[in-house]
């Protein structure tokens, strides 16, 4: 199960790491910037493929999806200068609190 959630984490860096690439491929216009996008979007679809034969697919997604908005979310405020409200922190919170929720109570049911 560990080796199952350290794929989880290497797919979200990835997920994360493509994404925070996006503003800096200029509309797929710069070519080196596009290609390490277009390699950490596929790695980490590619690792998400041995995880959801581990896991439901609802958790996989719902897991993957909250802390990389989460983390794309700090990043940007961080490295790209973008604001973020009270009620925007405070919902990324709600974000992560319920991806542990999801997870703490899967493991029940699998």
């Amino acid at each position: 199960m560990i080796k199952t959630y350290f794929f989880l984490t290497c797919a979200i860096f990835f997920e994360v790491a493509g994404t925070m690439l996006l503003p800096v491929t200029q509309n797929f216009t710069k070519l080196m910037p596009t290609s390490i996008l277009a390699i950490c979007y596929l790695s980490a679809f590619y690792l998400l493929t041995f995880v959801v034969d581990k896991l439901p697919i609802a958790i996989v997604y719902a897991t993957w999806s909250g802390l990389g908005v989460f983390t794309i979310a700090i990043l940007g405020y961080i490295f790209f200068k973008q604001s973020l409200s009270w009620q925007a922190i405070l919902g990324l919170f709600l974000i992560v609190a319920g991806v542990v929720l999801v997870n703490t109570f899967s493991s029940k049911i699998i």
